[in-house]
């Protein structure tokens, strides 16, 4: 009877459940994600971002940029390099399955105790071996393995996950990199015409002072706004330069060969990228929020800290394996003998009596462990609606500016064209004529910097949706 009961044992404990609670997602969170739509609805057109985005501006040499950034990109080897050790980490957590072998060979030479084998004289020096196999298998009774099984791949779930947030950032980067270049190139092209108008109203002075028509004071102002613009210029071009620096580290160059490393067409643009549509492609809020990359990197952490309660749970309860091992050990000259033949078969049973409360202030911290990795899931998701609802709204408000300025520029353009009009009709000075064209000139500057803002805009409305509906 008495030899029934280990087997007994271990038939009851193999039908216990795994131990630990059972992830059934960020239930316990506070914050309501059905409801969080808010401005991400901002038109009747909910159509799911594109894969690839950047695409919607149709720019071929921005397309070039992105490829090759993603494959040369430092920030993104990393996070792959991250992801392929997480990958293996899963392996080897699923390889505790698998029973483990081991084999042994131990040739040696010398004498063994006489003594020891109760023999009063000394024995003969002589060869002697020892070899054999080694076959262990740990029962999974309460759920440990599967446990950590379950932490590992959450874990590279979390790690994929922050794969494709380091992808999105980097595309979002050097997207912002690429329309910075060509938006500075057109403010840098917009200021250097106001350079130039001036420059023409700075003469016309000087001669209408020369010719006693004009008096000093004209002369000093237009120099003195001259040089204000003149001093406009080199931030515009600071700016440009350091764009491209970002560009070249972001695509895997050294910032001095910006060069070579970025073609003509990108150098020298100057036309602020444009979206093929006026409207952005959102979705819903809610589900746009579940497949932004850090929010699912952070409920993928959750899952990992709550397999793992489980993991140090299992410590309160026995350790079973079961053994096989066969060899032979003996002279060398009785290697295959019959009397040198060993083997051997039987479970290993370990507790460790959690007297101490050590196993129990690991689960507390496991089970405080969990509690944190839920509250930074809502931290983060509180962020990401922060930063939704903040993109459109700058998105929203920019268009709107930008709108009024596109009306502002055309009424100056009127303006300019009916000053030209009335000075060749000799109606009007050609000072009126400059003052017109500055005006245009001003207006157009405005139009360009919000242009700029615009396409910020849209590139942070983009990352804020999480970059596209990747899987």
């Amino acid at each position: 009877m008495f030899k029934k009961i280990p087997l007994l044992l271990m038939i009851a404990l193999a039908g216990c459940a795994a131990v630990g609670p059972n992830y059934q997602g960020p239930a316990d969170s506070k914050i309501d994600t059905n409801n969080a739509q808010g401005a991400f609805i901002s038109s009747d057109n909910e159509q799911p971002l594109p894969k690839n985005w950047w695409q919607l501006y149709r720019e071929p040499a921005l397309n070039k940029l992105l490829e090759d950034a993603f494959a040369a990109n430092t920030d993104l080897r990393q996070a792959a390099a991250n992801l392929a050790r997480s990958r293996a980490l899963v392996g080897e957590a699923q390889s505790l399955q698998s029973p483990n072998i081991s084999m042994n060979a131990a040739p040696g030479y010398g004498r063994a105790s006489g003594a020891a084998k109760g023999s009063p004289k000394a024995l003969e020096d002589d060869f002697s071996y020892d070899t054999g196999v080694n076959l262990a298998y740990q029962f999974d009774l309460v759920g440990k393995i599967s446990r950590g099984i379950e932490a590992s791949q959450a874990d590279s779930e979390a790690a994929k996950a922050a794969y494709d947030l380091v992808r999105v950032s980097v595309a979002g980067e050097t997207t912002r990199a690429f329309a910075d270049i060509c938006s500075f190139g057109k403010q840098l092209q917009v200021a250097g015409q106001s350079v130039n108008l001036q420059q023409q109203s700075l003469g016309l002075d000087e001669k209408l002072f020369k010719a006693g028509r004009g008096t000093s004071l004209d002369v000093v102002r237009s120099r003195g706004q001259l040089a204000q613009l003149q001093a406009a210029l080199p931030p515009l071009e600071a700016q440009r330069r350091i764009a491209m620096y970002r560009l070249a580290v972001l695509t895997g160059h050294v910032p001095e060969a910006i060069e070579k490393a970025l073609p003509p067409s990108v150098l020298q643009c100057n036309t602020t990228p444009q979206l093929a549509s006026s409207t952005i492609p959102s979705g819903k809020g809610s589900d746009l929020l579940r497949r932004r990359p850090d929010i699912r990197q952070a409920e993928r952490g959750l899952a990992a800290a709550t397999a793992r309660i489980g993991v140090v749970t299992a410590d309160l309860y026995p350790t079973i394996s079961i053994g096989l091992s066969g060899g032979s050990t003996g002279l060398l000259d009785q290697f295959g003998d019959n009397n040198t033949m060993r083997w051997g078969i039987g479970p290993l049973i370990s507790w460790t009596i959690p007297s101490t409360g050590a196993v129990r202030a690991r689960i507390n911290a496991a089970t405080a462990g969990a509690e944190g990795a839920l509250a930074k899931f809502d931290s983060t998701v509180l962020t990401a609606l922060r930063e939704v609802e903040s993109a459109l709204t700058l998105y929203a408000r920019e268009l709107d500016r930008n709108a009024a300025l596109v009306k502002a520029r055309g009424a100056s353009t009127e303006a300019a064209s009916q000053a030209q009009q009335l000075y060749k009709a000799g109606k009007t000075t050609f000072l009126t004529v400059l003052d017109a064209n500055r005006s245009l000139a001003s207006a157009e500057s405005a139009l360009a910097s919000s242009n700029a803002a615009l396409a910020s805009n849209q590139i942070a409305v983009f990352m804020a949706l999480g970059g596209g509906w990747e899987e």
